[in-house]
């Protein structure tokens, strides 16, 4: 599909979307094209040891089950 086409359908398909819709969707834009220059990515040293971390707490027992979840869930 051309840039042209492209274009011509998101402009059709934008105004359909509620105001709120829509700044989520600038706001993914925005992800994709790395606008926000505040947030600085952490290094692969960084994540791995949040992973690390993370999966640490799970075997500790610091976790919610899917079940427990799902029942929390039902409350809303």
């Amino acid at each position: 599909m051309t840039a042209t086409a492209l274009k011509k359908q998101f402009d059709n398909y934008l105004p359909l979307l509620s105001s709120k819709q829509q700044e989520l969707l600038l706001e993914m834009v925005k992800s994709f094209l790395n606008v926000d220059k505040g947030t600085k990515r952490i290094t692969k040293k960084q994540y791995n040891k949040e992973i690390n971390d993370a999966v640490a707490s799970i075997e500790k027992g610091n976790g919610v089950s899917h079940k427990d979840v799902l029942k929390e869930l039902s409350k809303w």
